[in-house]
């Protein structure tokens, strides 16, 4: 992509309604625009590591063998009603009627609408396991929208939901997902500790948060610094098997949420020295909810024993839109925003520094289109703007390696590549300059660890 071509509205000044790091350079990097209070329009830059985010996690969605569908934002309220939730959601959920007077709702959640398609067409314990997902728009009108899209009113969700013929096969649907969302985490370059939590208004008695340690967090944390340590599942994980010791290996490390937390026992089980009292940000959470919802709405399936039985169900969700600022706070320096490859709107932004010059200029041509065909997903910044102004954008918006190409470098058959994280420089042939980066990127993708 030309930058003369691209929309890239980035700002000089830090924006005064912005509170934290993430909103700040969020809104400095041009990737969203507020329109109203927790309503933002995620802009080109956004978008892209928004689409980056979730491709990431339909892959390993599909690689724990959840089956990907997509369900409507507005839901009737009758299915609400149905499972007694409909009076019980309060102020967040935004009720509405369409021309005829039918009670309608914005979706802040699925359980009911997906457990509505589940009883409609599956019969059978012979049809279980299943898990469906989809990533769809949601609503809950927050009392106090903040920190940008980290607490916005709309945001975009991954829910998936899982259907099992008792608590016992259950349980092995929600080990299934709690793997899959330590590899999701981990590709994004983020360390995300699941912790024991409150299970809130969508029920049961058994659900983790995966919190990412971040001083701008909302929520108090307690954890033993040796679950930092643990080793993340690798891509070959059998998901059909049993994980059940790797999910007792990540949760026999204490960690809890200030709503969960026990100070005697984490103090009784933690030493001094590898406690952890700090603030997180939640970027996901799973739930078991038993027969909550499919008691409630005759969601039964018959049994090998030919008895009907309720299904037993839990719930998975992540919150790309709050991913997006999450991975802002874990990743920036004082000059902007430091994205992981993986989530990188582009790779290389490649940096003519001086447009009016013709040798300078197509040798960055010839270098756009090199880096095109190797793969590579590449920003070209062409336009006239000095050469301060493009390092400081290129800063600002993260991308990982800048490739820079000035009159004297094109000259002596020169480049300079710049390491984004590291600062590092380094001066290589021109010809050199574009094996190398592929060199460099492709395990810095994570796509097949």
């Amino acid at each position: 992509m030309r930058l003369s071509n691209y929309f890239l509205p980035t700002l000089k000044e830090d924006p005064k309604e912005a509170e934290i790091v993430s909103h700040r350079l969020m809104l400095r990097a041009g990737m969203i625009r507020q329109q109203a209070a927790g309503l933002y329009s995620w802009l080109p830059l956004g978008y892209r590591v928004l689409r980056k985010i979730q491709a990431i996690i339909e892959q390993e969605q599909a690689r724990a063998g959840a089956i990907q569908m997509l369900m409507p934002t507005l839901q009737p309220a009758e299915l609400w009603r149905e499972s007694g939730r409909y009076d019980d959601y309060g102020k967040e959920m935004l009720r509405i009627s369409d021309r005829h007077d039918r009670d309608l709702l914005f979706g802040p959640t699925n359980e009911e609408m997906i457990t509505d398609i589940f009883r409609s067409y599956v019969r059978s314990y012979r049809e279980l396991p299943l898990n469906l997902f989809h990533v769809q728009w949601k609503f809950r009108d927050e009392i106090r929208p903040r920190f940008g899209t980290m607490r916005s009113r709309e945001f975009l969700m991954k829910d998936g939901y899982s259907f099992d013929i008792d608590r016992e096969a259950a349980e092995k649907s929600y080990h299934r997902m709690f793997v899959a969302y330590l590899r999701t985490y981990h590709r994004m370059g983020l360390a995300a500790i699941p912790m024991r939590a409150e299970t809130g208004p969508i029920g049961g008695d058994l659900s983790h948060e995966f919190i990412v340690l971040a001083d701008t967090g909302e929520s108090g944390v307690f954890c033993d610094r040796n679950i930092l340590e643990k080793p993340i599942p690798p891509a070959d994980t059998d998901f059909e098997g049993d994980l059940s010791s790797i999910v007792s290996d990540w949760t026999s490390a204490y960690a809890a949420t200030e709503d969960m937390v026990d100070m005697a026992e984490f103090e009784a089980r933690v030493p001094a020295q590898r406690r952890i009292s700090a603030r997180g940000i939640e970027v996901g959470q799973i739930f078991y909810f038993g027969t909550k919802y499919s008691t409630a709405m005759n969601a039964l399936v018959t049994g090998p024993d030919g008895r009907d039985a309720a299904v037993h169900s839990g719930s998975y969700g992540i919150g790309l839109t709050r991913l997006v600022p999450a991975l802002i706070e874990a990743f920036h320096d004082e000059d902007g925003i430091v994205w992981p490859t993986s989530v990188a709107p582009f790779e290389v932004v490649l940096l003519n520094l001086k447009t009016a010059d013709e040798k300078c200029s197509s040798i960055c041509d010839k270098m756009y289109h090199d880096l095109k065909n190797a793969g590579i997903d590449v920003l070209y910044d062409d336009t006239g703007a000095g050469a301060g102004s493009k390092f400081a954008t290129a800063d600002l918006v993260g991308i990982p390696f800048q490739l820079i190409i000035g009159p004297r470098g094109a000259r002596s058959g020169e480049a300079e590549i710049k390491n984004r994280s590291t600062g590092q420089r380094q001066s290589v042939a021109l010809e050199q300059a574009v094996p190398l980066l592929q060199k460099t990127i492709e395990p810095e993708r994570r796509d097949r660890i």
